[in-house]
């Protein structure tokens, strides 16, 4: 698979995706700052959501009685959340500043042919959205890379995906926020495509454990202050969490190595020092 220009798969460095999602909480400023922070970090693409609010929500749905900073409905919610034509060419005029990659989560097909009209690099599907087939095809159908999260899934859920994608690099998810590590089951992880991992726990210690096992990608919610309303950043990494994740990923990477057992030349005056001879 290549994203804008960058190869993921075996053998090439882990590809980071800072989910912004709704954690911009429907604010430019803020979505610019997460951009920054995923920027700093080395992170390769952000990811946002994108929703026709009326058409993936019932009315009874956007009616239902919500209190937030922007209502007293689910829909004023949701709407204050959206960000439109105005704000989405905001960001990727950002994003092309800054130099890093971005794309979002349709969540129903005029998203995608919105999204489409932007030229994003690729589509992301949400675990919400596996079984939507129209939405699947719409995304198929517009050639560009996609990526699956697996979260809430059954196998033949997964592989029914697969079918109408193709050749999707898939990520292991489990949909809890924040998601206890007991119900992570990295070994669950490993797909046919290249494959990678969303998480959603507390810390980061899973996110190095399945690119230890080799995922291919990696992707995790970011916020400025997991204090913030919103429904994801309890969830979310904090910028120098987000940062120090990214900074370890790549240790982990270069710890790898080949797999090929040497003496290295610098351990041998060390040999020659310790190893008993005769």
């Amino acid at each position: 698979m290549r994203i804008n220009g960058i190869d993921i798969g075996p053998g090439h460095p882990c590809y980071v995706i800072a989910e912004i999602g709704i954690n911009h909480n429907g604010s430019l400023a803020i979505a610019k700052k997460l951009i920054d922070v995923a920027k700093e970090a080395g992170a390769q693409a952000v990811k946002f959501q994108k929703r026709t609010v009326d058409v993936v929500y019932s009315v009874g749905e956007l009616t239902k009685k919500r209190e937030s900073p922007w209502g007293t409905t689910n829909g004023d919610l949701k709407r204050h959340l959206e960000f439109g034509r105005r704000e989405y060419e905001e960001i990727d005029r950002h994003c092309r500043d800054v130099g890093i990659s971005w794309f979002a989560s349709p969540w129903d097909e005029g998203s995608v042919h919105f999204l489409e009209a932007l030229d994003v690099c690729a589509y992301k599907v949400a675990s919400a959205s596996i079984t939507d087939i129209p939405l699947l095809e719409a995304i198929a159908k517009t050639g560009k890379p996609a990526i699956l999260s697996t979260g809430m899934s059954t196998v033949e859920e997964v592989m029914n995906a697969l079918g109408v994608l193709g050749d999707p690099a898939v990520l292991h998810c489990t949909s809890l926020y924040p998601c206890p590590v007991g119900q992570i089951n990295l070994r669950a992880m490993r797909w046919g495509h290249p494959f990678g991992y969303s998480g959603h726990e507390m810390g980061t210690a899973p996110t190095l454990a399945a690119v230890a096992m080799g995922a291919s990608i990696v992707e995790r919610h970011i916020t400025l202050d997991r204090t913030m309303y919103g429904s994801d950043q309890s969830a979310s990494l904090e910028p120098e969490q987000f940062i120090r994740l990214v900074a370890d990923i790549r240790e982990v990477e270069a710890a790898m190595g080949d797999g090929v057992k040497v003496v290295y030349p610098e351990e041998e005056p060390v040999k020659a020092k310790l190893r008993r001879v005769g």
